[in-house]
């Protein structure tokens, strides 16, 4: 059943997409906020798609953390998924992203009309000034603007070293940063077709103030509280490296 539940999520995708992405097109030169609210409306779909087809739910911890203003969010990556579910957890998302996805048909065309900053990894400290200029302009309009630290989607139980472009932008800004840990990995692995059916557990932690923080200590901030998060409400990850230190 998982494979009949992924093949017809894959067509219910190819076939909503393409005039989603028309639509995109036509309505880029609204504002942001109405862009944003329009073209949305392909994710709405896909996740009560994934809800459905797939059997795939969400449940949210934590709230009540969320500020009353846009912020500067640091999310574990995992999967694809959360890009997806942030945009309906969060008021409204502006991603960090590589540029790479726009060469994506139809997918792409439609990321390039939404309010984001496509960066190039390669651009060095190019691209954290692109982060600074873009994500300063995106707070003021009420978005928030969301980093995947890691840089890549990485297996559950596993991590990488976290990059500093999330944290410097909320130090220049004097932006809250919102740290948020989840298991989307269970059920949709990285470049995978086969999506599971259960529950992902999305937790949000309490707002870290950046003032009078420099960039490597908000990052280490983020950082502590999201792999402490993982560790609690998903121990099984870790057994191995439990296992491993008591030996």
């Amino acid at each position: 059943m998982t494979l009949v539940r992924s093949v017809l999520f894959f067509l219910f995708l190819a076939v909503i997409t393409p005039p989603f992405s028309l639509i995109a097109i036509l309505v880029r030169p609204l504002p942001p906020r109405v862009r944003y609210r329009i073209i949305g409306a392909w994710t709405r779909l896909t996740m009560l798609a994934l809800r459905f087809i797939v059997g795939l739910h969400y449940r949210v911890i934590g709230r009540e953390n969320l500020p009353s203003h846009s912020a500067v969010v640091l999310c574990k990556h995992q999967s694809a998924w959360e890009t997806l579910s942030l945009q309906l957890i969060l008021p409204r998302v502006a991603f960090v992203f590589k540029k790479e996805l726009l060469r994506i048909p139809f997918f792409g065309w439609g990321l390039a009309c939404m309010p984001m900053i496509a960066i190039d990894r390669s651009a060095g400290k190019d691209a954290l000034v692109q982060v600074e200029e873009q994500g300063r302009v995106l707070l003021e309009q009420g978005f928030w603007v969301t980093v995947f630290p890691e840089g890549t989607r990485m297996p559950p139980g596993q991590t990488r070293r976290y990059k500093v472009g999330g944290a410097r932008l909320a130090q220049v800004t004097g932006a809250l940063v919102v740290p948020i840990a989840h298991n989307a990995g269970d059920y949709w692995k990285r470049n995978a077709f086969l999506k599971y059916p259960g529950e992902i557990v999305v937790s949000i932690g309490p707002p870290i103030a950046t003032q009078g923080l420099t960039t490597e200590q908000i990052n280490g901030h983020a950082q502590v509280w999201i792999e402490s998060e993982m560790r609690r409400l998903f121990p099984h990850h870790y057994e191995a490296e439990h296992l491993s230190a008591a030996a």
